[in-house]
């Protein structure tokens, strides 16, 4: 049996957190332009940079946080490593950084992607044709995972890659989630409102998650209900409880059957996450606070990703050697 390199598994890893990144990151902005339709847009775009802690970034280089200057520090602004394009890019590198594992066909597709994006104009992004630019990300990002899916070999590299999706997953669910709750803060009389059912709406259309919900929830839609719904629903493979579980799962089998030292930090850190999960009920994380809870969530999933970096990746607890996590 071959062992798979430390900077390989730590490539295909982050190789799995950039796509699904982007995808995510197009997801939210694409559900804020809705939110930004009402008397507060300048407000939604500002809540953006402080859900992913990019003010002071933003600020070096921009005046104001309107749509325009928000929306192209997210996507095409590679000044910005929290943007699409740089996301895409630092996938890329890590493919070729991967050649002689992945497949000719995950190769070709992230070289397209891209360039397309490298020669995208910003009149692509203004506001009225933003859906369409997001819809196009998100459409390149699926690609790539079907094409992965059906040409990537099982082996340790393809738990490593798993396992870099579903934390990404899980803390990008978690941000759409503080999207909604930011833009509720101010205004919070408008809870139960048409514009807040709308808005709820809106956060799991953006998490493709709007049909599935429908299934559990046939009619009706409140705060509860769809926190609860991207929170806890195991069998919707975006919420945080399924990802949770995916990853503890993907780390065991990947300890056992390759014999791999180190991760038992790791699975102790997510143990504890995934009784918290199953044990806790929605209701009570309202009554506790919800933005409370989703920050404990996010800095477990911070210190997973740590344990693992310390066990298989060679660099230190909450070091990320330069690459962003956050």
């Amino acid at each position: 049996m071959h062992r798979l390199l430390s900077r390989y598994a730590e490539s295909i890893y982050w190789l799995a957190r950039y796509v699904e990144r982007a995808e995510n990151l197009a997801r939210i902005l694409d559900v804020n332009e809705t939110f930004s339709r009402d008397s507060r847009g300048w407000q939604n775009w500002r809540s953006i940079l402080q859900i992913n802690r990019d003010e002071e970034r933003f600020f070096e280089h921009h005046d104001d946080a309107d749509a325009d200057s928000v929306i192209h520090f997210y996507t095409l602004d590679q000044r910005n490593v929290s943007s699409i394009i740089s996301a895409v890019n630092l996938a890329r590198g890590n493919a070729r950084t991967l050649r002689p594992l992945i497949s000719t066909e995950m190769w070709i597709q992230l070289n397209m992607f891209s360039n397309t994006l490298k020669t995208m104009p910003r009149e692509a992004l203004s506001e009225p044709r933003l859906a369409r630019f997001c819809n196009q990300v998100k459409e390149a990002c699926q690609t790539h995972t079907g094409i992965t899916e059906g040409t990537f070999y099982r082996d340790e590299s393809w738990f490593f890659y798993q396992i870099g999706r579903a934390i990404e997953r899980a803390d990008q669910t978690t941000r759409l989630l503080d999207v909604k709750y930011h833009l509720l803060l101010p205004n919070e009389e408008t809870v139960g409102s048409p514009l807040d059912v709308s808005q709820w709406n809106a956060v799991l259309r953006s998490a493709a998650g709007y049909h599935a919900f429908r299934r559990v929830q046939p009619s009706g839609m409140t705060q509860a209900d769809v926190a609860g719904f991207l929170l806890f629903h195991s069998r919707f493979p975006r919420s945080v409880k399924a990802c949770v579980h995916d990853i503890s799962n993907r780390l065991s089998h990947l300890r056992s059957t390759y014999r791999l030292i180190g991760g038992a930090e790791a699975l102790e850190e997510l143990d504890e996450l995934r009784s918290v999960l199953d044990d806790i009920t929605i209701d009570q994380v309202i009554d506790k606070g919800l933005h409370e809870f989703i920050d404990w969530v996010q800095l477990k999933l911070i210190r997973i990703h740590s344990e693992l970096g310390a066990a298989y990746f060679g660099y230190p607890a909450l070091s990320e050697q330069g690459q962003a996590a956050d």
